[in-house]
């Protein structure tokens, strides 16, 4: 019996051992595969493939057309009523390869009808607590009547044409495909009840502003049905209005008439055809001045005249005639408290004309400093990217504006009730201003489509207003640009974050990531990885290839990496099409000394690194000071002259003149970084010295490229290194300085104080 036990005893052993192999050798796998992960892969799959319209390069491409449409429009003012009145025929050019069964036309003024979808997009919470006027307009009013009322759409001959709104949007069927190279002209007649911008909303980019005494100011826009972008990447670009991403336009020529009440002052798009007709003798004097003074602005129409216009009412009219080339779009602004000052402006061969319309209540802000700085952004903008093509530039004092239009814009900032002008409101209007006046050439010129893309135009042009302001003012305090600024919003919440390359109107923090973003990425990239000529050429060829063109987010990325030789794709996936953040840190140093000891412990220790070189002579032996392998007598700084075998071989290889030149250190780092954010981003670091004095080494991101996480670096210096700083000067948007330092210290995070103010 027990030796039968022990057999099967054996027998079981062996079956569990057997089982216990066959188990390891299921659980054993193959490594997996995966798909390329790495941060420097090439962008193939996010961008479009090159073709004849768009080259792989980002220039247009031989097949590339866009369309264009020609405006005639007469406009009435009902100045008691705040109603215009307007008819307009447009020619309508087919440059397309295809032929079109239809036209689609933009109805902006529709998001402010009563049954407007806008107002039902956004989520409701019922207030605790709220204002009765508030409250009797949110649930007792009928709200706002208004929107586009269409009396008529006809052809050329005067027949009625079908046409279908839906929404924002109206779709105009033709009695016949329109062929490449054809035109077709077809006319509307309308009118809408333009809103108190102040009070009833709609489209808050136009409408008036009134004050105590019934006056209003008027800025009008979105004034007209205008037609949609037909082009290669699109067909037709017809999204929605919902009241937050703005437009995409077609470039034509305009010929307007505007009749207002006769003591208005009025200035839009284009050039003034009828100066004379609408000035009066002496005005005109003046404006004859203005377009020779280059130092300061003329005032054309003073606050004296203004303040007299304003104590009565016109029963007469008056009708301004204004004529533009080759823009998208047609602004203007229209009041009889309209204070009005200009200045020419030398931009290359051509002198724009630099002009300011505003009230009383505006100076003496406004007098002193808007139509300097709408002179200022010409130049600075002209600069960077090409000279300004439009006989002028408007700026509109209208109270919490901040909007743009073709020569055109509207402008916060004035003094408060009792005249007092704050460094906020001071600057605050500069910034709006340049920023505004700015958009003539992004989108106005350099035509992006704003509907989808709402970066390509503000962020580019948030960028180019932070050069601005440091050029107008070297303390001017930007708060769009630096790349500290952005850090809150990048550190936050990644439920609320979304990346650049997303449609505004699905974006949290609209402000943060079209324009504060995408302005930081483009500094960091002229400031950090680039530099000031490879980007500051990449941009301006950019700009010169696209205006008066429609660009796409590829040709923006395309062109910057063509004309620089720089490749970008890592920062573009990761600035622009994720949320990744930027977190650098100093994970560990270790101090070595130099020793030629030849012990077996050294020797095994430099082996096992890797480094012994075959027939090599003697060897030199850099050993971490903090090793318990050796444990050398002293570990001073080298003293070259008592390396023996160092001298032996400078002295048989270099002369005196050649050893004079070399460098002569003395102290050994082996720093490694590591990267616990996932955005790429060059390695700046700072030594400082025990003597007080410090040199900075930047590594280019391509330090990453076979590790995406860990990289090392020696540094061999001729002074002690009491310290080293990871990006000193706070230019790469790091999220967590708090791992930037060695030795590791208690660290104030600025950037929570930025926050926290």
């Amino acid at each position: 019996m027990k030796k039968l036990h022990l057999i099967v005893f054996l027998i079981f052993a062996s079956f569990t051992a057997f089982a216990q192999e066959v188990k390891k050798e299921e659980t054993k796998k193959e490594p997996q595969g995966h798909t390329d992960i790495n941060k420097f892969s090439q962008m193939y799959a996010e961008m479009a493939t090159p073709n004849m319209f768009r080259t792989a390069s980002g220039a247009p491409g031989p097949a590339y057309y866009q369309q264009r449409a020609d405006y005639k429009i007469n406009l009435e003012l009902d100045d008691k009523l705040s109603r215009m009145y307007g008819s307009e025929t447009v020619t309508y050019y087919n440059n397309a390869p295809e032929s079109l069964d239809y036209l689609w036309v933009q109805l902006d003024q529709n998001i402010a009808r009563r049954d407007s979808q806008t107002p039902l997009i956004d989520s409701q919470t019922m207030p605790q607590a709220t204002s009765a006027e508030n409250f009797a307009k949110t649930y007792m009013g009928k709200g706002f009547d208004g929107g586009f009322n269409l009396e008529y759409v006809k052809d050329e001959k005067g027949n009625g044409m079908k046409y279908t709104v839906n929404n924002t949007m109206m779709r105009i069927d033709l009695p016949k495909p329109l062929k490449k190279g054809e035109k077709v002209v077809f006319s509307i007649k309308w009118w809408y009840n333009i809103n108190d911008y102040m009070k009833d909303g709609g489209n808050g980019r136009s409408g008036y502003e009134v004050f105590p005494d019934g006056n209003k100011i008027y800025v009008i826009a979105q004034f007209y049905p205008r037609m949609c972008v037909y082009n290669d990447v699109e067909g037709w670009q017809n999204m929605q209005f919902w009241g937050r991403s703005e437009f995409a336009l077609t470039f034509g020529n305009y010929d307007v008439k505007i009749t207002v009440p006769a003591d208005h002052i009025l200035d839009g798009t284009g050039v003034l055809q009828n100066r004379s007709e609408v000035y009066t003798a002496e005005q005109e004097k003046r404006w004859q001045l203005a377009e020779n003074s280059f130092d300061k602005p003329v005032i054309i129409v003073t606050q004296a005249e203004a303040t007299a216009a304003e104590k009565s009412f016109a029963t007469t009219k008056k009708t301004w005639h204004l004529k533009a080339e080759n823009v998208r779009d047609f602004a203007f602004s229209t009041s009889r408290k309209f204070i009005l000052d200009a200045m020419a402006v030398q931009v290359g061969n051509s002198k724009p004309m630099a002009i300011s319309m505003y009230p009383k209540e505006a100076n003496p802000l406004w007098e002193n400093l808007s139509t300097k700085a709408v002179a200022h952004t010409l130049k600075t903008y002209s600069k960077y990217t090409f000279e300004y093509p439009y006989p002028k530039a408007i700026s509109v004092s209208a109270e919490d504006q901040g909007m743009e239009y073709p020569m055109i814009c509207w402008n916060y900032g004035r003094p408060d009730e009792n005249g007092k002008i704050s460094d906020r409101v001071k600057y605050g209007m500069l910034g709006v201003i340049i920023h505004e006046v700015g958009h003539n050439f992004f989108p106005m010129i350099v035509n992006s489509d704003e509907r989808q893309w709402t970066w390509m135009d503000e962020g580019l042009n948030t960028f180019l207003e932070y050069l601005t302001e440091q050029e107008f003012d070297k303390n001017f305090p930007a708060d769009r640009g630096p790349a500290k600024s952005i850090v809150p919003y990048m550190k936050g919440n990644q439920q609320f974050l979304e990346p650049i390359m997303s449609h505004g109107d699905v974006v949290y923090n609209f402000g943060a990531n079209a324009y504060g973003k995408p302005a930081t990425g483009l500094n960091i990239l002229r400031e950090t990885i680039m530099g000031h000529e490879l980007f500051d050429h990449a941009f301006k060829t950019y700009a010169n290839r696209w205006k008066f063109k429609h660009p796409t987010p590829e040709d923006f990325f395309r062109t910057m990496e063509d004309a620089s030789a720089v490749d970008l794709d890592w920062f573009w996936k990761g600035w622009f099409y994720s949320t990744d953040v930027v977190d650098l840190g100093i994970k560990n140093v270790k101090q070595f000394y130099v020793t030629e000891d030849a012990s077996k412990e050294a020797a095994a220790a430099v082996n096992r690194r890797g480094r012994r070189m075959p027939n090599s002579g003697p060897m030199i032996y850099l050993v971490n000071s903090e090793s318990t392998e050796l444990k050398p007598e002293s570990k001073t700084a080298l003293e070259t002259e008592k390396v023996m075998a160092l001298n032996d071989y400078l002295n048989k290889n270099y002369n005196a003149e050649e050893k004079a030149a070399l460098k002569n250190p003395k102290y050994f780092y082996e720093v490694e970084f590591d990267k616990p954010g996932s955005l790429m981003m060059p390695i700046i670091a700072e030594l400082q010295f025990e003597d007080g004095t410090s040199e900075t080494h930047k590594f280019p991101v391509q330090i990453w490229r076979r590790n995406n996480t860990n990289a090392k670096r020696v540094f061999a210096t001729e002074k002690k290194v009491v310290k080293i700083q990871l990006d000193p000067k706070l230019e790469t948007a790091d999220i967590d300085v708090t791992n930037n330092t060695w030795p590791k210290e208690a660290v104030v995070d600025k950037f929570e104080q930025i926050e926290k103010k």
